[in-house]
């Protein structure tokens, strides 16, 4: 039986010693230097050399960071530096553990490219004072591989998301090779564990490669790891079973781990390029089995052994600060300063601080450096897309709400033809949903991308090719992080999903908004293209679906993250989601989140009025309003498609039955335009709300998701007072479109009967006209219960004026 344990002379794969006395010397050497900054992050604020005694005041008052993964993440680094200069390779190297960004930040440093971002942090030993004291400290930088990391673009604070980042740079990236770490506590996530099938998405003849590496340091922060404590035969079969071929590197003498470490990857990258040469010479494209490596170590490797009689290398008791108490425990004081010492830094910095040429020499120059590739900082690399003229694609009527259009059909043929301009560098993500979407125009231009067994069936409108670029599979998590990838590399994308499950992707949205956000603070992290966010098949056009697909909250969570990095928008018809569509694709640094349903809707604006209207984000329309020249009985508003339609056909009844009633119209497609501008930078500014909203007059705001996200927005408006929201309740199941608005009281019956109640002079007058409309409503759900259908009457509504 193999041994699983991480202790022990190298056990590896591929055999050989290809390092040479001097080289390995060098290595183990370089390494220490980084596992001796390591330890000198998490503890010093002083003193970093050891030129002195130690003394308690020179260590942190609070003590963070993750020590356990560190050592393993240094190794790897030290041994890509290796190849990278042997080989002269573009790579860049993704962490995936979290908290491991002690084993990156040392030889980031060491290579000289920290100081090279931070001149303050320079290489010496007061640049080292200032590198070991900012780490996780107050205004200084966390202990993940955060933005302000250079050479990163993963920041692993939530798990799960390493490997897609990984392949997500490598597409359309054919030199590059991504080397991406992968913790065995991440590798128990869901996202995880799907994304090891990007391996099929990956076309040798034009993308470039990833090497992962699974990290096996066998535990998390207080329990063993699955994949550290299945055997040997099926962790193996597990990543055969993936499509990979395993390369095991376990054990913890460091000379022969070094040498095994060295071995596998040149085997590795041997088996990358041949692979590649055979591809791109014959310009067949394949699905090769891609080498991966299986790295076993201890956690906390090189740490002390024990502690106060608990084991600690190779044990949970290392994942983060072994000794939390050398402040106030002599002996765990006195450990430190050993555990420190034994990294031998005098051998290691010259007078100065400064690592000794020897080892400086083992690193890479220039870009080929990790830390300094520019694939790593991808809006150095970004070009602007080549784009067509969105106006062309629109739809052309003579009056507002007369004709049906498909709302995403025409986008399907604007985003065709985006990718037609910019074949390398513009991808189209989504879960098996293109053609649900009505976006199935762009496989005139590229196909779905598949590489795997392909069937003769498959020729009858699969639409698959192995030189496809539109990206489908039914993992949003793989696609998102695919996509994320792309554009932090200086790409371009646009990604369409279900709008109930796109929550599936909440937290990655979230993670990718922080890193844009701390990105508007970093003067070298180059401009990145948006990531673009279509949300369709949305809640009013699922009633034959049901309750699961009925969830418009994926706004709320957009609302939550910072103002300089989202946009929302709810453009009612085709022509103003061109206008939307080709802003958002034009822009750097944004999250984008377009809310537009895919079925049959209305068409209200030609292109010049949409134009307009989204340019402004927030407009009077005049075509459906009567109050110009005095002022309103009655604001009636309305955001997202459904809702407008609603609220239109609400105004119609009430001036039906009030000919002298005055009603404002007013659509909302920036949503952000509804808080103040001191909120956010597309928010009106009070007296520009207060000249459209009145100060006094009653609102009837009509809104695509829940309600209160508009109180939300608004709550600090002079007359928020008088502002009444209509949203989604989470009412509905199986339901006819109308009936399900019924439900939830956005309806044309509900809306009218509650701007009754709202008008001062119609409280009583109009008792009639409210008996009438519940009437109207009865008669509608009636009618929905017994035919399964709306009313033709109603489903074929046009605006009368």
């Amino acid at each position: 039986m193999v041994s699983i344990s991480a202790f022990g002379t190298a056990r590896a794969t591929v055999k050989g010693l290809p390092l040479s006395g001097e080289e390995l010397r060098k290595m183990q050497a370089f390494w220490r230097a980084c596992n001796y900054l390591a330890v000198g992050m998490i503890y010093l604020r002083d003193n970093p050399l050891l030129r002195e005694p130690l003394k308690i005041e020179q260590i942190k008052k609070r003590l963070l960071g993750h020590w356990g993964s560190s050592p393993g993440i240094s190794f790897v680094y030290t041994h890509l530096n290796r190849v990278i200069k042997n080989q002269d390779l573009d790579m860049i190297y993704l962490v995936g553990p979290g908290h491991g960004a002690p084993g990156y930040l040392g030889p980031c440093y060491l290579e000289g490219t920290y100081s090279e971002v931070y001149p303050e942090k320079s290489e010496d030993e007061e640049g080292m004072k200032i590198f070991f004291k900012d780490f996780s400290f107050p205004g200084g930088v966390g202990s993940h591989c955060t933005p302000e990391t250079p050479g990163s673009i993963h920041e692993g604070g939530e798990l799960g998301y390493s490997i897609s980042h990984a392949y997500g740079a490598a597409f359309d990236n054919p030199d590059l090779i991504v080397t991406v770490l992968v913790g065995d506590g991440e590798s128990e996530t869901g996202p995880l564990a799907t994304s090891w099938h990007s391996n099929k998405f990956i076309n040798p003849v034009r993308d470039g490669a990833v090497l992962p590496i699974l990290h096996l340091n066998g535990y998390k922060i207080n329990n063993p790891t699955i994949p550290a404590r299945i055997s040997h035969e099926e962790l193996e079969n597990l990543f055969k079973g993936y499509g990979y071929t395993p390369y095991f590197v376990e054990g913890s003498d460091p000379e022969s781990m070094h040498q095994a470490m060295a071995a596998t990857l040149d085997h590795c990258i041997g088996e990358i390029k041949k692979i590649q040469h055979e591809a791109r010479s014959t310009g067949v494209a394949f699905r090769p089995r891609w080498p991966m490596i299986v790295l076993r170590s201890p956690k906390g490797w090189t740490g002390p052994g024990e502690v106060h009689g608990h084991k600690v290398e190779g044990f949970w008791r290392a994942h983060q600060v072994p000794m939390a108490d050398v402040a106030k425990n002599p002996e765990s004081f006195h450990l430190l300063e050993q555990w420190l010492h034994s990294y031998k830094p005098e051998e290691l910095f010259d007078e100065n601080g400064t690592l000794i040429p020897e080892l400086k020499d083992l690193t890479p120059k220039g870009t080929r450096r990790i830390g300094a590739n520019p694939h790593a900082n991808g809006g150095l690399l970004r070009k602007d897309l080549r784009m067509p003229d969105f106006r062309e694609y629109g739809v052309k009527f003579d009056k507002p709400a007369q004709i049906e259009a498909e709302n995403t059909k025409p986008l399907g043929v604007f985003l065709r033809d985006v990718m037609k301009m910019n074949p390398t560098n513009f991808r189209v993500f989504g879960p098996d949903e293109n053609t649900s979407n009505k976006l199935q125009a762009i496989y005139e231009v590229s196909k779905k991308f598949w590489i795997a067994e392909f069937f003769p069936e498959d020729l009858d409108g699969s639409e698959l090719s192995p030189d496809g670029r539109v990206m489908e599979m039914l993992s949003e998590h793989t696609l998102e992080g695919w996509l994320e990838a792309y554009l932090l590399t200086g790409r371009h994308g646009f990604f369409s999903t279900y709008e109930a499950f796109v929550h599936v992707i909440d937290s990655m949205f979230n993670q990718h908004a922080k890193w844009l956000d701390i990105c508007r603070h970093l003067s070298w992290r180059a401009d990145i293209s948006s990531l673009n966010l279509l949300i369709t098949s949305t809640v009013w056009r699922q009633d034959h679906n049901g309750f699961t697909h009925q969830d418009p909250g994926f706004l709320d969570v957009v609302v939550n993250k910072s103002a300089e990095v989202t946009r929302i928008y709810l453009p009612p018809d085709v022509n103003s989601l061109l206008s939307v569509a080709n802003h958002c694709l034009r822009s750097k640094n944004y999250v984008n989140v377009i809310v537009s349903d895919k079925q049959l809707h209305l068409q209200y604006m030609d292109m010049d009025a949409a134009i307009k209207h989204c340019t402004k984000g927030i407009g009077i329309w005049d075509w459906a309003s009567n109050d110009q020249g005095c002022e309103p009985d009655l604001v009636m508003a309305s955001a997202g498609d459904i809702p407008t339609l609603e609220a239109l056909a609400a105004t119609v009844m009430l001036r039906q039955e009030f000919p002298d009633l005055k009603i404002r119209f007013i659509n909302v497609v920036d949503l952000f335009k509804l808080q103040p501008d001191t909120e956010h930078p597309h928010g009106l500014s009070d007296r520009d709300f207060d000249s459209l909203f009145t100060i006094d007059k009653p609102i009837i705001f009509n809104f695509h998701g829940y309600p209160w996200l508009i109180h939300r927005l608004a709550y600090r408006r002079t007359n928020h007072r008088n502002l009444h929201v209509r949203g989604y309740k989470e009412k509905g199941n199986i339901n006819t479109p109308l009936e399900l608005a019924i439900q939830n009281q956005i309806d044309r019956f509900s809306i009218a009967m509650d701007a009754i109640d709202r008008i001062p002079s119609l409280k009583v007058a109009g008792a009639h006209a409210k008996e009438k409309f519940k009437n109207m409503q009865i008669d509608c759900r009636n009618y929905a219960y017994e035919y399964g259908v709306d009313k033709p009457e109603l489903l074929n509504w046009k605006w009368p004026y």
